[in-house]
């Protein structure tokens, strides 16, 4: 700690310890209430009370500059937020879930506090996962060049998890303006910290890091807590390296109004908390030093009264969320294509080239257009190398190792701290290789699931821009983890795209239109065409394809054949071949889009056909066919003289060795088949 310290009970002047006290008498007053509107059926049905943790609270909120720091509060943070410029009125709308909480507006959980009108965050109650995009924001206020900080607050059991390792590994690599204040006060719900970690003071599990600061304060204490947090954002301010800050807390009640300490906390120990009272001391040390009178502090307590009487009556009184707004804010309005509104084109029109080209093109193309545009991943930015695809070759060469990157091999962070990044600002548009190959993306999923309903959880208020590049599929002898599908999983989050064009121009025109939207897109690539001539096709200037269209590859009226990715030139390849056999005229359409789907054509497909096979790479059981088959059955089932028939992969894993893919994966042989049997039916 510093050695003239900058705050005390003698130093500080009386305004500021008014306004100190003020702001303490409030979160008390709002966190002792909480539990009453649950017990009078009003809502708050999650409160965890953060009495004994005051004094860094109040400090948190004390160091943060509103619309230039950025706060990252975790579910206890009621003081922190109210110290940090939320108000009383605020605090209520979010506890009992009013429209007009400026969190969620109803949709989150009581107890997660933010207003990003400050640069008070939203964040999940996935434990201590902001932690990721702290540290993408904070990458994003020093690429900036602005003199702000991120501060990441969070309980001490958040450390326990992976992704917070991860976090700090990756603030302390790059150096980024990042406070992670660990409020300690020794249990995870009723999980003593023993149980958590083999040092006593959590923060220490991190001593050895090259360009870490670690501070340790009591938590318990306004001036040390004060004193820390100065010293820390003094710190990060002048280095630009992260700072952990820990703060000894105690936890007065119980973890929330779920949880009964009683339970594993004996009486000598429940009444040790209560003896330590942050409130209390802070009361005690103004009386005895003089600084206040009783009359004082008792009018600054009744006027508290007030506060909290009137922003209860307004909460009260508060509007309802409509069930009407169920489906605002759900997917963030995309990219509007104008010079190829349906994403078709002349034939020949551009130049013909390779899939893989088509995508590198455009990411130079778009990162030309925006210099706010930044790409970042697993072994993509060496020397003339790019990715293991080499799909961003020369990218780092044209636009530097500040807007192209490499990434730890940690899945998670590299799409955690996109999040945290684009919160920066709307403009900042981001490419990510959310894996080398998309069956390594699982340890991100926790990171797609949470940046999935940012949209619709802030009420419309925040939504990161991301673009996650996944090379998908097999028929490349890859096995395990080279060659799976993911994308019937990756359907199923409401908020995301995932798109899987076929061929380049699709590529470049669906990629376009993903950097230039609002939202996440996962885009899929089947890397078996990415130098297949079968993929290569004649690709405009600023060729745009828009989401939710898909594309009539052969007209027909026989039968309606639907596919995506690597089945695509398999499937137009066979329908050619028994046109000019049989004379029968089958009609492809490739899909491009899986979400959002263009149920319009396919429907308008199979009213014209009256028969359909659904063809895909991935398993049959369980595929994304299953949905269309669905839509199909639900919405044209009169129009159908056949049974819908399904072609995809064995409901097994993809092998290794060449014979076993074989077996397991669709081919023009098995789509042959198909077709002959409904065709036959």
């Amino acid at each position: 700690m510093q050695k003239d310290k900058k705050f005390s009970i003698k130093k500080t002047d009386k305004k500021t310890l008014e306004k100190w006290y003020r702001l303490m008498v409030l979160g008390r007053r709002l966190d002792e209430k909480a539990p009453n509107y649950l017990k009078q059926a009003l809502g708050w049905s999650y409160h965890a009370p953060y009495a004994g943790h005051d004094g860094i609270q109040l400090a948190i909120g004390q160091i943060f500059e509103a619309k230039k720091d950025f706060l990252f509060p975790y579910y206890r943070d009621m003081l922190t937020v109210l110290s940090a410029g939320m108000t009383a009125e605020e605090i209520i709308l979010n506890g009992i879930s009013k429209a007009a909480d400026p969190s969620s507006g109803g949709r989150h959980m009581s107890n997660h506090f933010a207003k990003p009108e400050l640069n008070i965050q939203n964040v999940s109650s996935c434990t201590g996962n902001h932690t990721l995009h702290a540290v993408g924001t904070a990458r994003a206020i020093k690429l900036s060049g602005t003199k702000a900080v991120s501060i990441s607050s969070q309980g001490e059991s958040s450390v326990s998890e992976g992704y917070v390792y991860e976090a700090i590994t990756g603030a302390d690599k790059e150096q980024l303006p990042v406070i992670f204040v660990i409020q300690d006060n020794g249990y995870g719900i009723s999980v003593p910290k023993k149980d958590q970690t083999a040092n006593r003071k959590v923060a220490n599990n991190f001593s050895g890091f090259k360009n870490l600061k670690i501070i340790h304060c009591n938590g318990k204490d306004v001036f040390d807590s004060m004193n820390a947090m100065d010293e820390a954002k003094a710190l990060v301010l002048k280095t630009g390296n992260p700072v952990i800050l820990q703060a000894n807390c105690v936890r007065i009640g119980s973890h929330s109004n779920s949880d009964a300490h009683e339970l594993y906390r004996d009486e000598f120990e429940r009444n040790y908390a209560k003896e330590y009272d942050p409130l209390s001391k802070f009361r005690r040390l103004l009386l005895r030093y003089n600084r206040f009178s009783e009359e004082e502090l008792l009018s600054i307590e009744e006027d508290s009264k007030q506060i909290v009487k009137k922003a209860h009556k307004v909460g009260i009184n508060s509007a309802d969320p409509s069930p009407d707004s169920i489906y605002d804010f759900v997917t963030p309005e995309s990219f509007q294509t104008v010079k190829f509104p349906l994403g078709l084109h002349q034939k020949n029109e551009g130049t013909k080239i390779k899939y893989i080209t088509a995508l590198n093109e455009t990411l130079k193309a778009e990162f030309r257009l925006n210099p706010e545009t930044y790409l970042w991943g697993q072994d993509i930015a060496n020397k003339d190398k790019g990715g293991i695809f080499n799909v961003s070759k020369g990218m780092q060469k044209e636009f530097g190792e500040k807007r192209v990157f490499n990434a730890p091999i940690a899945e998670d962070f590299i799409v955690g701290t996109a999040n945290g990044m684009s919160r920066f600002n709307d403009k900042i548009r981001i490419v990510v290789e959310g894996a080398e190959f998309a069956d390594y993306f699982w340890p991100a999923m926790e990171q797609l699931v949470e940046s999935s309903h940012e949209y619709w959880r802030t009420n419309g208020k925040f939504v990161p821009n991301i673009t996650i590049r996944l090379a998908s599929g097999g028929y490349i002898g890859g096995g395990l983890y080279h060659s799976q599908n993911i994308e019937a999983t990756l359907t199923t989050f409401p908020g995301i795209r995932v798109v899987y064009p076929s061929f380049a121009d699709d590529a470049a025109g669906l990629l376009r239109t993903s950097i230039r939207s609002k939202g996440i897109t996962l885009f899929l690539e089947p890397k078996a065409l990415y130098n297949d001539p079968k993929a290569e096709a004649f690709v405009p200037d600023d060729f745009e394809v828009p989401f939710g269209k898909a594309k009539i590859h052969r007209t027909g009226i026989d039968l309606t054949l639907i596919t995506y990715g690597n089945t695509t030139p398999m499937s137009i390849e066979v329908a050619d071949k028994l046109a000019k056999e049989t004379g029968v005229q089958i009609e492809v359409i490739d899909l491009r889009s899986l979400l959002p789907l263009d149920t319009e054509t396919i429907l308008q497909s199979v009213k014209k056909t009256n028969r359909v096979l659904v063809v895909h790479e991935d398993k049959i059981f369980s595929g994304f066919g299953g949905e269309i088959v669905a839509q199909i059955a639900s919405e044209a089932f009169e129009y159908l003289d056949a049974p819908i028939k399904r072609v995809g992969a064995t409901f097994t894993p993809v092998g290794f060795n060449r014979i076993l893919e074989k077996a397991i994966l669709p081919n023009n042989e098995k789509i042959e088949i198909a077709l002959k049997e409904l065709l036959a039916y």
